[in-house]
């Protein structure tokens, strides 16, 4: 069996939009695959966020995607790790942190002074995960939501 991580393309589309409508539902959002296509390609056409993929074989198993922001304090670029999702049978398999290593060299690559994410205090596998890669929990600052 062969893993591997890479950087997603339109080939991939097919097969990420079932992977990222599942992420969508497990946070509480309608089941929408014609929109989760519409979405996906439109990032990747116009290469607002960089996805990478993990694939056991040919399969895609799991994804996360980055948007580019940017730290007027730090004056440099970062990066918001927004999606993270690995299919329930393929978890457990070392590929959530294999996507996050490959997010990693992403910051690196790009000069980029970090990245960060935010979850659900009740995502539990998160919860654990993140640590466990690295990331520390900001207990220092206020996360204020506005939506229309």
């Amino acid at each position: 069996m062969m893993n591997n991580v890479r950087k997603a393309t339109l080939q991939d589309l097919e097969q990420l939009v079932p992977l990222f409508n599942a992420y969508r539902v497990y946070y509480r959002k309608e089941n929408d695959l014609a929109g989760a296509s519409a979405f996906l390609k439109e990032r990747l056409t116009n290469s607002d966020s960089v996805i990478f993929v993990a694939e056991s074989d040919t399969t895609l198993v799991g994804f996360t995607q980055l948007y580019p922001l940017f730290s007027s304090v730090r004056m440099k670029k970062l990066w918001l790790l927004n999606d993270l999702y690995v299919d329930e049978k393929q978890r457990g398999k070392g590929f959530a942190l294999a996507l996050i290593d490959q997010a990693k060299g992403l910051c690196r690559e790009s000069g980029a002074c970090g990245m960060f994410l935010e979850t659900e205090k009740a995502n539990e596998a998160g919860n654990q995960l993140y640590p466990r890669a690295g990331f520390v929990l900001n207990e220092e600052h206020n996360f204020y939501d506005w939506s229309v």
